[in-house]
């Protein structure tokens, strides 16, 4: 089968490490992928945005599969254009069509759709430009600490939470009024705030049926002690210890088995992955929100912890023969590692040579963001998130020190990285 991936992410990086180990795989190419894919197949300087030129690219090499790693093309509706393209019809594509990727793409979208089926999540009012004095009155008459959420893709930054409500009337203002993450915060979600501890959830399917994929938990704060502006995720745990079956059980019945129901009645058609930020509330789950693909950092920790030929569990996916399938979960705990850039989540620098990633052998390096830098596999920064070290042992703790060890050997000028992954989870360093 010919594969092509899209994405340059440690996402990706971690997908196509696990397709290149199927025996039926005969090329995949990665567009545009990174430093990290380009030892695994070939990667392609094509831009997500443009349908036409990927299109093109699949019709004349013969790709069976596009996979669709991360969000924005599949809210921009690739699956829709392959779709409605008579000579592409035929190429199977993983990931929701673009009704379905509005599950991701609008809060208030996915507010409305928990709320229309009867999702247990937070209150919640969403506001715009016209209506922002009535969003400051919002703010006056509620207790902090305050959730406002950008409608749109902000790229995992567009989530803030203020402990004071002079704090949160600035942010709203500034995301509104000043566009502080551009169109994606025309619109913003004010919702309650959820106090517990948060997991990310995961599930394949085809439309018809789903399996669920093994739990994680990452870490989105950049300081350490979760403190700090969000990032895109600085590491991440997999499996979560405090998910055991009895909470798992309420995860299904109360969340994945509605959102799966809800879909079908709303005629939305979804293949592909479905990812539930849940936050765990005494005992009970409350979702926080969806994505329309699989999390980065959580890939890094969940891939590597499924047994299954990961090219035959999508091809039956697409064609809708999921139901079938068992999914088959290495027991042992992955624990990931984000390197980043100096100034991350802010202004960062590209270009920096990289060291020592090489030379590491009892721990996976993902690269994040990376570029080649010679035919012999050097490679420089070329993004905030780097490089992901993932390692598995048979507890977290051993999974744990293992990545910060090897974190340690890999080097570039203002490397930073977290050292309290899996702090909150009574893990001893």
């Amino acid at each position: 089968m010919n594969i092509l991936l899209l994405g340059s992410g440690g996402r990706e990086h971690a997908l196509a490490w696990k397709l290149a180990q199927s025996p039926n795989l005969d090329k995949l190419y990665i567009a545009p992928g990174n430093a990290g894919t380009a030892k695994l197949g070939t990667n392609i300087p094509l831009s997500l945005a443009d349908f036409d030129a990927v299109g093109k690219f699949v019709s004349e090499n013969g790709i069976n599969m596009v996979i669709v790693g991360p969000e924005e093309p599949l809210v921009n509706g690739i699956h829709d254009y392959f779709l409605s393209t008579p000579s592409l019809q035929q190429v199977s594509v993983i990931g929701p069509s673009k009704q379905g990727a509005m599950l991701e793409g609008s809060k208030d979208f996915a507010k409305e759709f928990m709320k229309r089926h009867h999702i247990p999540t937070a209150a919640y009012h969403t506001f715009q430009k016209d209506t922002l004095l009535e969003g400051i009155d919002f703010i006056r008459n509620t207790k902090p600490p305050y959730v406002l959420k950008a409608d749109g893709l902000a790229a995992g930054k567009g989530v803030i939470i203020c402990e004071t409500e002079k704090e949160a009337v600035v942010e709203l203002q500034e995301m509104i009024r000043d566009e502080k993450f551009g169109k994606a915060s025309s619109h913003v979600v004010i919702e309650e705030f959820l106090k517990g501890i948060e997991l990310s959830v995961f599930i394949v399917t085809d439309g018809i049926s789903y399996k669920i994929l093994p739990e994680a938990k990452d870490y989105k704060r950049i300081g350490e002690g979760d403190t700090g502006p969000n990032t895109g995720g600085m590491g991440s745990v997999s499996p979560v210890p405090f998910a055991g079956a009895e909470f798992m059980k309420k995860v299904e019945d109360r969340i994945i088995r509605p959102t799966m129901e809800g879909l079908k009645q709303e005629n939305i058609p979804y293949t592909g992955f479905i990812f539930f930020g849940l936050m765990k509330t005494g005992e009970d789950p409350f979702m926080i929100e969806y994505n329309c693909r699989l999390g980065d950092p959580e890939t890094e920790s969940v891939v590597p912890r499924i047994k299954n030929d990961l090219i035959c569990l999508l091809e039956s996916v697409a064609e809708k023969r999921l139901k079938g399938e068992t999914i088959e979960i290495d027991p042992d705990a992955v624990a990931t590692i984000m390197l980043v850039s100096a100034g991350y989540p802010g202004q960062y620098a590209k270009g920096i040579p990289v060291t020592g990633e090489n030379d590491i052998a009892d721990s996976l390096v993902f690269h994040a963001g990376t570029k080649p830098m010679d035919a012999a596999g050097s490679c420089c920064t070329d993004g905030g998130r780097v490089l992901a070290v993932s390692s598995k042992a048979p507890s977290l703790q051993k999974a744990l020190e293992k990545s910060l060890q090897n974190s340690r050997k890999i080097n570039f000028t203002g490397k930073y990285f977290r050292r309290d992954i899996g702090f909150d989870l009574s893990i001893e360093y």
